[in-house]
């Protein structure tokens, strides 16, 4: 697996400085258990060193993303969170009810990505995806 070190030598491969206040967001993103939103990582890092600016953390998260690093994700919560592109594709069920979040797994998605390439013309991205409904106990 990836460790932060890793993600930090990319930037520096691809001509970006690795500040300190980089490092820190990569660490924030690789040590989470979850999906870590941009005011979970800014909080972080302002216990730390309350001189880091949030608008930092939200720049950082953007070349990650398009640096192709990391990955966002809506949960349905009305903020993206994100997650180590290396850690792997996986999907969500979100029940709009309760707030329960299910794992979904990516072959289930393999018919829908062919389904929309054959009859859309259309390659989705399928990396990441938040799926919301209803689980059975609230439907």
């Amino acid at each position: 697996m990836e460790q932060p070190r890793d993600m930090a030598s990319k930037l520096s491969e691809q001509g970006y400085r690795l500040t300190p206040q980089r490092l820190m967001i990569l660490s924030a993103i690789d040590n989470s258990d979850n999906h870590i939103s941009a005011d979970e990582i800014y909080a972080q890092i302002v216990a730390k060193y309350p001189n880091v600016n949030i608008s930092t953390v939200y720049r950082t998260l953007e070349l990650l993303k398009r640096l192709g690093l990391v990955t966002e994700t809506d949960l349905g919560e009305g903020r993206v969170r994100y997650h180590p592109a290396v850690k792997g594709h996986h999907h969500h069920l979100l029940c709009q009810g309760c707030g329960a979040i299910i794992d979904l797994d990516e072959p289930l998605l393999a018919s829908l990505k062919n389904t929309l390439l054959r009859e859309y013309n259309f390659l989705p991205d399928l990396r990441h995806l938040a799926i919301l409904g209803r689980c059975l106990k609230c439907s």
